[in-house]
């Protein structure tokens, strides 16, 4: 079986780039100061109101790497030891470059891929035009195609959810929060123009979840 750990990272659009009546409608509850830079934030949640800007793909057999980012410019390099290509493009050619290889493999993996990064992945792809090859949500309790980790950890709702950072720290795996980046920092490094930083954070959430995917095969695919 081939199969391959995959992981998004998005930014909201400014709220300028929204009409009137779009930000009326998304800030109807924003009744404070606080609430309204709440609901800013959580704008990079959704597929109609943010953009991809990093794409990362892992072979947990391998350990060899692809992650595809926004910048402004061409950029294709690998790292030092050669187990990760780096390739900058625009968010229509990101899509397109990972709906090309993720027909190579016959599982993919994530972490709460259900709830964000394949419904994202669709919309987005969608929104501009670009044709998926494949449904990234078959049915839900056959993990041999879409293997998402929160569900296998939560036994399906189960049980109380934590993020990845939990996860990682309750099963001794290194997070990728641990180096001082975490989401909330891409709008920063993004307007920075530090978009390598973002690649690489990409590049640690996917090697976090496929050890945590190594740790759940091993003890819990039963």
């Amino acid at each position: 079986m081939s199969r391959v750990v995959i992981d998004i990272e998005t930014l909201a659009f400014p709220l300028e780039n929204f009409d009137d009546v779009q930000r009326e409608y998304l800030l109807r509850f924003a009744e404070s100061e606080e609430k309204r830079k709440e609901t800013i934030q959580k704008l990079s949640l959704y597929a109609t109101t943010a953009r991809i800007i990093a794409i990362g793909l892992f072979n947990p057999d391998t350990s060899k790497s692809k992650v595809l980012f926004q910048a402004d410019e061409k950029l294709d390099y690998f790292s030092q030891d050669e187990s990760t290509h780096f390739i900058s493009a625009s968010e229509p050619e990101l899509l397109s470059e990972f709906w090309k290889d993720i027909t190579h493999y016959s599982q993919f993996i994530t972490f709460n891929g259900r709830g964000f990064d394949c419904p994202f992945l669709m919309l987005r792809s969608a929104i501009l035009q670009v044709k998926p090859t494949r449904n990234l949500l078959p049915a839900r309790f056959d993990s041999s195609i879409h293997c998402d980790l929160l569900d296998q950890f939560t036994f399906y709702g189960s049980v109380r959810k934590f993020n990845l950072d939990f996860y990682c720290k309750a099963f001794s795996i290194e997070s990728p929060k641990s180096h001082g980046v975490t989401g909330l920092d891409l709008a920063r490094l993004f307007e920075e123009k530090r978009f390598q930083e973002i690649a690489e954070y990409c590049l640690g959430d996917l090697r976090a979840t496929a050890e945590l995917y190594r740790r759940w095969e091993k003890y819990l695919d039963i």
